[in-house]
């Protein structure tokens, strides 16, 4: 587990000061369709690919591409990529470069998290990424990773002026911010990584356990590993817990939302920027950690692809909501890769 302590204001929006020969052009005398910005986030268990342009106010997409590669598969196990876990995530990665080379991207960043920091081969399959599909992977500490997807999604928060708890569910590690807003803009106070996420987490009990009879006590027990995981940063939380707000960036509260509002497929127009009440997630929770894998295929917006790893997703989050009760969840379809888009157009004078 790692832990830190901002000290900069770093989610303030780069500010050049007036009159200076290197100010940039303003905005409207500018031209964004010669501006393309990218960004690729390699996580344990996701591929993701965002290609924007800037727009006032904000940017527009122009394409994407995701795809579940499950690159920490069995690593909790070997403390290696497998050789196919790292096909998989080469293919994807190929295609996000194509996309990249197709759309003339003048700038981006793509970067890896909790999988490749913990292989002992993950250098090795950053430089076999960099060979065969021309993509420079940078591969992020804890604290970048927290500070991007705060980045990229804050502005879906509650109005209000209480602490918040911004939180990531990955596929190796869980990502938790705490921000607050005193001096307007969000400023992050206090973040933590757990080595816990989705992937992790289901293989540490194994598919045995939470598809046998007593999954149930398999389900208690991923809860509390998450729980104690979560325990150092708990005791730096503030003791006031008014006005506190909640917004989770991830698969599991993108999915849990879908299941909520019973939808057919999968809607992000519908998913992202949803405040859910905490007690309709933790319903929806403990009737998935119930079901066998069967009955959670079934479910439209899990799916086979997902029915597997959902459960862990609940877990994490019933943990989370141990330590942060806010009366709602806000749930993010925005993160990452959102968080490295603002910055490059913000190093670039975009006011965004």
């Amino acid at each position: 587990m790692a832990q830190g302590v901002a000290s900069a204001p770093a989610l303030q929006q780069a500010h050049v000061a007036k009159g200076g020969p290197s100010e940039p052009r303003p905005l409207w005398k500018r031209d964004p369709q010669r501006h393309t910005y990218g960004a690729i986030d390699l996580g344990t268990n996701n591929c993701r690919l965002l290609i924007a342009r800037p727009s006032d106010g904000g940017f527009t997409v122009i394409d994407a591409f995701s795809r579940i590669v499950r690159l920490g598969e069995g690593l909790s196990r070997s403390g290696e990529l497998s050789k196919e876990a790292m096909d998989r995530a080469v293919a994807a990665l190929g295609i996000c470069g194509e996309k990249l080379r197709r759309r003339n991207v003048s700038l981006s960043r793509s970067v890896a998290t909790e999988a490749c920091r913990r292989a002992a081969n993950g250098r090795e399959f950053a430089d076999r990424v960099r060979d065969q599909t021309g993509i420079v992977l940078d591969i992020i500490e804890p604290a970048e990773e927290a500070r991007l997807a705060v980045l990229g999604c804050h502005k879906l928060l509650e109005p209000g002026d209480g602490p918040a708890l911004i939180f990531d569910i990955g596929g190796g590690s869980t990502e938790l911010v705490l921000i607050d807003q005193e001096q307007g803009s969000p400023q992050i106070r206090a973040w933590w990584s757990a080595p816990w996420g989705v992937v992790s987490l289901t293989e540490s009990e194994g598919k045995e356990a939470l598809e046998g009879p007593d999954r149930l006590l398999a389900y208690k027990r991923m809860r509390e590993r998450a729980r104690r995981a979560f325990a150092n940063f708990a005791s730096m939380l503030p003791e006031k817990r008014e006005g506190i707000r909640l917004l989770g960036t991830s698969g599991t509260v993108t999915t849990l939302a879908s299941v909520h509002l019973a939808l057919p497929s999968y809607d992000r127009r519908a998913v992202d920027g949803l405040h859910v009440p905490i007690e309709a997630m933790q319903k929806i929770s403990t009737m998935i950690a119930t079901m066998d894998y069967d009955e959670r295929s079934g479910l439209p917006c899990i799916g086979a692809e997902r029915a597997d790893l959902v459960v862990a997703g609940c877990a994490i989050l019933e943990a989370i909501i141990e330590i942060w009760p806010a009366r709602n969840l806000g749930i993010a379809d925005r993160g990452i890769r959102e968080g490295i888009l603002r910055a490059l157009m913000a190093r670039d004078g975009w006011q965004l």
